[in-house]
């Protein structure tokens, strides 16, 4: 990896999973990680201590949405990505590809790179993948992914095999651009679910020797077995050596099944978004706080859990705060959610250092297979 950042594997477990460290500027981690998704620079409704808390040791941004609002210019004036979220561990960036896509009435997508009209204020952009790579390393995130095109499940195998020569062009002229040795930057595989188009891109990308791969363009709306089954085919591609991140997974029982698979890092909007909406994770699979049989129940969300939620709140004062629409009944369900996830991944860690996994962490996987 870069000089700055570096990732050694420390044990390869039987079943395929593995348990491994990156050492970055603003701190150390161990994988399999799962990253909350910090957007605009804040988890929703979650402080920065409060992270911390619940087990964060590195969250994922977006580069393109901080361009538009507040502006990398801004960004930089006040100290950095990690001064403006008052957040000193890592940071992984994602440069904008997938939010593009979600965006695509606004944009055209050319070999050149992406014309855009921002969703914000409605002004023409333009973004190269060395402007993508730039804005990145402005922004002094730990870890920069290369600009890829992602295209929606379904789309034609012409549009499909377009997308991955402009992935691998891309990547090709981001990597050239890269200035800042403190700022690792993954390449990322893109192929639909064409396995041999899969191939061809994993190919192509790794030849370029990123310091870590990203496989993008799944969990968009596929079948869960196509998502697994072109996961696997693309981790088989990919060196053992470079961290190897699955975007965008998932559920409780997706990470099992990719941990064990053998993928490092995940992100993923679920935990957060679902508990916004009033569904909560618990080891016997989902709550839903809105429901009138929660209102005088003076139970925990989860017996056992050892969140700040669970150990002052009642199901019943979190359904009131919940149906209120008070701020507090949010965060308090994004607290427990991501308490949830994070308890998760460190049993999966403490199990591979074991040498038990899948260990407990399955049982509470159960109910999400």
């Amino acid at each position: 990896m870069s000089g700055s950042v570096r990732f050694e594997v420390v044990r390869d477990d039987p079943s395929g999973a593995r348990l491994g460290r990156v050492d970055t500027p603003h701190g150390s981690f161990e994988t399999p990680a799962f990253m909350p998704v910090a957007t605009l620079g804040s988890v929703k409704g979650l402080t920065p201590r409060q992270l911390e808390e619940v087990g964060a040791e590195i969250v994922l941004a977006n580069a393109y949405h901080l361009a538009q609002r507040p502006g990398v210019e801004t960004v930089q004036a006040l100290g950095g990505l990690h001064a403006l979220m008052g957040w000193q561990g890592p940071i992984l960036s994602d440069s904008g590809g997938y939010q593009l896509m979600s965006l695509a009435d606004l944009v055209r997508v050319e070999d050149e790179g992406v014309h855009y009209r921002s969703h914000v204020d409605g002004r023409a952009g333009l973004l190269r993948p060395e402007d993508a790579v730039a804005v990145q390393e402005a922004l002094g995130v730990d870890i920069a992914m290369s600009l890829d095109e992602c295209v929606p499940s379904g789309s034609p195998p012409a549009r499909v095999a377009r997308a991955v020569a402009r992935t691998s062009a891309w990547a090709a002229r981001g990597l050239a651009a890269r200035t800042r040795s403190e700022t690792a930057l993954f390449g990322i595989v893109q192929g639909g679910l064409d396995v041999a188009l899969r191939a061809a891109s994993a190919a192509e990308v790794t030849a370029l020797d990123f310091d870590g791969y990203a496989v993008g363009g799944l969990s968009v709306g596929e079948p869960a077995a196509d998502t697994a089954r072109v996961a696997a085919a693309t981790l088989a591609r990919l060196p053992p050596a470079r961290p190897r991140y699955l975007m965008g997974v998932g559920t409780p029982g997706d990470l099992l099944r990719f941990v064990t698979m053998g993928y490092d890092l995940f992100d993923c909007v679920l935990p957060t978004r679902n508990a916004r909406n009033g569904m909560l994770f618990t080891r016997d699979g989902k709550l839903m706080i809105r429901n009138a049989r929660h209102t005088r129940d003076p139970r925990p969300v989860e017996e056992g859990c050892a969140c700040y939620t669970c150990g002052r709140f009642s199901r019943g004062a979190l359904r009131h705060l919940v149906l209120a629409r008070e701020m507090l009944g949010a965060a308090l369900a994004t607290v427990h959610n991501l308490h949830f996830y994070l308890r998760l991944m460190r049993e999966f860690r403490a199990a591979l250092r074991e040498g038990t996994f899948p260990g407990r962490g399955a049982v509470a996987c159960g109910a999400w297979a």
